[in-house]
């Protein structure tokens, strides 16, 4: 049989206008924002690659499953329905709807850390560091070597490194362990996924010295699609019986539906300890809603019942992954130093190594980001010393990030290969002024999330 080019494995019944700017126009609004992108209005923004959480398109069953929606504020229809998805595919018993992945996580580390404690993980995300470090905890990365090198290729790049969790371990003690993490994929570090190998790697350390072991699931289908392609025994495999093996591992999980879940908003949180869910329960009624709605309407968990099964359709995933890859193997043609392999729901720009004359301190990719912006209306994200550095208030020393990147995150069912390949000549030209391009100086902050509102200058 011939080979043949993978399409998109949808029709699109609705569309919505893009505004064109000028670069004139975005020049102002760049500057009115304080050069973060985070404070541009969406309605200037041609291609919005800030993130792919909660900006997808939702399919019509989705659509139809809304309409389904029981608002009945306990013991709702719809919870029963989200419940069982959630539970036939991740395999854990009790199951907490909350408004979004973040929730789940405040939730459980209130619940489960003091200060003192330090929570493992193969790379903390912005928003799961800050939750730790809110209730007095220490979020400690544990990335594998060939995780920290964009340019190497590698199956699985974002591996715990099993002997540092091994060591951690020995060197604190367990009793100062209340959890150990792992983030499929692995966004922090370039989205790359984890391999079944190390889930069970971890796992047995877990196990060994009696600690929790916990997956932050928001990419779950994309990691379990990259394990079939990747590890060897899982090619005939499913891509649900992945995703139900390697949460066979885990004690629990914390998502963001707003990923993997298909959905605009919406996540929750799964244990298999009774007694644990019971004090999250707590919590959840103070903070969320009642159990059985968590902060979200009933048409919402309708909605993540779907999403979470079609996530696992292989015709999407293979177009996921193939989409994603096509824009990674056209910048490099380009010439522009990506973190290599592709990821599953990203590409990341290394910036370091294409602004060069950039200092970490000066925000290499806060420059690129408004470059990119500027000459294309193309909003994408810095995960580097901005969103993971920090400045000392009296000292203005700058702790900088192990990597500066910007991630070009792809939302899922929304643009065609059109608009990925505008995006790639707007980078095309982005790449050939590269030299160009100026640092940034940080006028104004406010921690811990400090990249969501942090306001910029010229390095002049």
């Amino acid at each position: 049989m011939p080979t043949r080019s993978i399409i998109e494995p949808f029709r699109i019944k609705s569309v919505e206008p893009i505004r064109m700017t000028t670069r004139l126009e975005r020049e102002h609004f760049l500057e009115d924002a304080g050069y973060n992108p985070f404070l541009l209005r969406a309605e200037n923004v041609l291609i919005d690659l800030l993130t792919d959480s909660g900006t997808g398109a939702m399919s019509a069953e989705q659509w139809a499953a809304i309409m389904r929606g029981d608002e009945s504020y306990a013991g709702a229809t719809s919870y029963y329905r989200f419940a069982e998805a959630v539970k036939g595919i991740f395999g854990f018993r009790y199951v907490l709807p909350t408004h979004q992945g973040r929730a789940a996580e405040r939730i459980l580390f209130t619940t489960v850390c003091k200060p003192g404690d330090i929570v493992p993980n193969n790379t903390h995300f912005d928003t799961t560091r800050a939750n730790i470090e809110y209730v007095g905890a220490q979020a400690i990365d544990l990335p594998i070597a060939e995780g920290l090198q964009p340019e190497l290729l590698h199956p699985f790049k974002g591996n715990m490194d099993v002997d540092a969790l091994e060591a951690l371990i020995a060197d604190v003690g367990a009793e100062r362990i209340p959890l150990v993490m792992l983030t499929i994929t692995n966004n922090s570090g370039g989205g790359q996924p984890v391999s079944m190998a190390n889930v069970k790697a971890v796992s047995s350390v877990c196990k060994r010295h009696g600690l929790p072991l916990y997956i932050d699931a928001c990419r779950f289908a994309e990691n379990a699609w990259f394990i079939r392609e990747r590890e060897m025994g899982y090619a005939q495999m499913s891509a649900r019986d992945i995703a139900r093996e390697l949460f066979s591992y885990a004690d629990g999980c914390t998502m963001s539906a707003k990923k993997d879940g298909l959905v605009n908003i919406g996540g929750f949180l799964a244990t298999n300890d009774e007694g644990l869910s019971r004090q999250e329960s707590r919590l959840l009624v103070l903070t969320e809603g009642f159990p059985t709605y968590g902060g979200l309407a009933g048409r919402d968990l309708e909605a993540i019942a779907v999403g979470l099964n079609e996530v696992l359709d292989e015709d999407y995933l293979r177009y996921r992954i193939a989409s994603t890859a096509y824009l990674g193997r056209h910048l490099s043609d380009i010439g522009i130093p990506i973190v290599q392999p592709p990821g599953g729901h990203a590409i990341y720009i290394d910036a370091a190594a294409m602004l060069p004359h950039i200092p970490p301190e000066m925000f290499p990719g806060q420059a690129l980001v408004g470059e990119m912006y500027l000459e294309g209306g193309v909003r994408a994200v810095e995960i580097g010393t901005v969103m993971f550095g920090s400045t000392n208030a009296e000292t203005g020393e700058i702790r900088t990030a192990a990597l500066e990147l910007v991630r070009l995150a792809i939302p899922r069912r929304v643009y065609t290969q059109s608009h990925i390949d505008y995006v790639c000549e707007v980078m095309s030209d982005v790449f050939a002024g590269r030299k160009r391009i100026g640092g940034l100086r940080m006028v104004w902050q406010d921690p811990p999330l400090r990249h969501f509102t942090a306001r910029f200058a010229p390095a002049r």
